[in-house]
């Protein structure tokens, strides 16, 4: 019979050949530094963002009329709470308990990776100059929004937050209470906020790709939970997937 890895050696698994994760699997040395490597991701996307929040601090002069706009404002605000997002989220890969259940397999971790590491191609497109002041305010008030509302979810999922396909608790109250997903949902929200500066055919290329990705990662998630908790099916018949009364 096979031993059950812990939640942080699964999610590293894609990253190692077959022999070598066999070698290495339940040894408090090759745990322990697995553990910490997800933190780190986590506390290094924080760092990331700490600066460009800095920068974004700088460049408005309260002096001046003009440099202090409600886009600005917002955008600064967005920074922010996507900064307190990542910060929770290292915390919780500290404190969150351990999986009762794990999707099998590589490719639903595979693909887990994939919706977090096609973000990271957004820098790379060419953003939109000058871009429309509307567009603008809308691309801020997206990101506000998704992220806050994250960081609610995220408060209220708590030790059960995963990044591979995982169950460790069913919740249902709070936000889980109005959709299966929120989580899923503010996000979205929110990428399509950060997306909307950069829009184009690369951009929307690259949005929809993701989306894509992210709804495959969902359908994971539910099969994994469909098979750790018997209240699950009734669950998701009384409560929406992503959209309230459509889907």
């Amino acid at each position: 019979m096979s031993q059950r890895l812990p939640a942080a050696v699964d999610e590293a698994a894609p990253f190692l050949s077959d022999r070598l994760w066999r070698e290495l699997q339940g040894t408090a040395i090759y745990e322990w530094a697995v553990h910490r490597a997800v933190t780190l991701w986590f506390l290094l996307l924080a760092a990331a963002l700490a600066v460009g929040l800095v920068k974004s601090a700088d460049r408005l002069d309260l002096a001046a009329p003009g440099t202090v706009t409600v886009a600005a404002v917002a955008d600064m605000l967005s920074r922010f709470f996507t900064l307190a997002f990542f910060v929770i989220a290292a915390w919780l890969t500290l404190i969150r308990s351990q999986p009762v259940a794990k999707a099998r397999g590589l490719l639903p971790r595979l693909t887990a990776l994939l919706a977090v590491m096609l973000l990271f191609l957004l820098p790379l497109l060419p953003r939109l100059d000058p871009a429309p002041t509307w567009l603008l305010f809308l691309s801020a008030a997206l990101a506000f929004t998704g992220n806050a509302l994250a960081l609610l979810v995220l408060n209220r999922l708590g030790r059960s937050f995963s990044i591979m396909s995982e169950a460790r608790r069913l919740v249902t109250d709070g936000p889980y209470r109005v959709v299966r997903h929120p989580l899923y949902l503010c996000e979205g929200i929110a990428i399509l906020g950060i997306f909307l500066p950069y829009w184009g055919w690369p951009a929307a290329l690259l949005f929809f790709t993701q989306i894509a990705v992210q709804l495959l990662r969902l359908r994971n998630e539910e099969q994994v939970l469909r098979e750790a908790f018997i209240e699950y099916a009734d669950y998701a018949r009384r409560t929406a997937r992503l959209i309230p009364g459509l889907w």
